[in-house]
């Protein structure tokens, strides 16, 4: 058992020489980060408003069904709006 023992001891040794010996050949990954094309992103501004809890839930649950954010949901509910689609009812 004995003999065993300063066999493996031996090949750590050896290692450790080795592993100091010679540089590591582990190559190295470069990470990019992805990014949206600049002409299509535009300059963005904090909206914060109130809404009716009923509203949000079902804006929540849209999101959910169709994979969108509350952002996208926003965007989209607001442009639709501003381009008349929505009809001119003023409040």
């Amino acid at each position: 058992m004995n003999r065993g023992m300063e066999g493996y001891k031996d090949r750590l040794g050896n290692l450790a020489d080795k592993l100091k010996r010679e540089a590591p050949q582990t190559p190295l990954q470069e990470v990019n980060p992805v990014k949206e094309p600049d002409l299509l992103k535009e300059e963005e501004a904090q909206l914060n408003v109130w809404i009716p809890r009923s509203l949000l839930k079902q804006m929540k649950v849209h999101g959910l069904e169709n994979d969108l954010s509350l952002k996208d949901i926003s965007i989209r509910a607001l442009q639709t709006y501003l381009s008349g689609n929505a009809g001119s009812s003023k409040s």
